[in-house]
């Protein structure tokens, strides 16, 4: 254009930006239960904007594209994940961002310390275990065939014969362990007895037969 005999030239910049700072956004709430759907999206700023997207968990590719979604997740998918972005520039990591998963107690199991024999006084030590996220601080103990809890806590002492398990809890669920058997000294020597007598009865009659024969020789 001409402005008072002079020409002016209107010139349009386009100013190419190769920094490229890039970022991971998480959809959803702050607290990620197992079974949740969960999306993260690859926020780049690039001029020309970034095409090419590439997404880690560690140090293992898992996915492309801006967005990486999961759907209904579980305690597998916990980690670190950071995406690459690919520009006509270059390339660039974002920062890694950690999924933290919650989930309800699984593999719940009793471990029984020491012998699993009562003896008479003494006491045979429960301990319950289970992996859970939070772990689980609280737990139930019952008897098979009992309605009622017979205790609480992590750790249980049995002072009678049984069959006992746990059951751990955290605020996403409950999970209950397989039954262990805690036996008896007095259970364990009739047992025993019983053995005695089925292996070598015949041989226990015939001596007391042998007895008798001979009190009646004597008389």
């Amino acid at each position: 254009m001409f402005k008072h005999g002079k020409l002016c030239l209107m010139l349009n910049l386009s100013v190419l930006d190769p920094s490229n700072n890039v970022s991971v956004l998480i959809s959803g709430s702050g607290v990620i239960v197992e079974g949740d759907s969960v999306t993260l999206n690859c926020i780049s700023d690039s001029n020309p904007p970034a095409l090419n997207f590439s997404w880690f968990k560690g140090g293992t590719i898992v996915g492309s594209g801006r967005i990486y979604s999961i759907s209904k997740i579980s305690s597998d998918d916990s980690g670190e994940y950071k995406c690459k972005s690919i520009s006509e520039h270059g390339e660039k990591y974002s920062d890694a961002v950690t999924l933290n998963v919650m989930y309800p107690p699984k593999n719940a199991s009793v471990l029984m310390s020491g012998s699993d024999v009562i003896v008479e006084g003494d006491s045979v030590t429960l301990n319950c275990i289970s992996d859970s996220n939070p772990p689980a601080l609280n737990f139930s103990w019952f008897k098979e065939n009992e309605t009622s809890a017979v205790g609480s806590g992590q750790s249980f002492s049995a002072l009678q014969s049984g069959r006992f398990y746990c059951q751990a809890h955290n605020q996403h669920g409950s999970q209950r362990s397989d039954a262990v058997t805690v036996t008896g000294e007095a259970f364990i020597n009739t047992l025993l007895y019983l053995h005695i007598i089925h292996q070598f009865g015949g041989l226990i009659m015939m001596i007391f037969l042998f007895q008798f024969i001979m009190l009646l020789v004597v008389m």
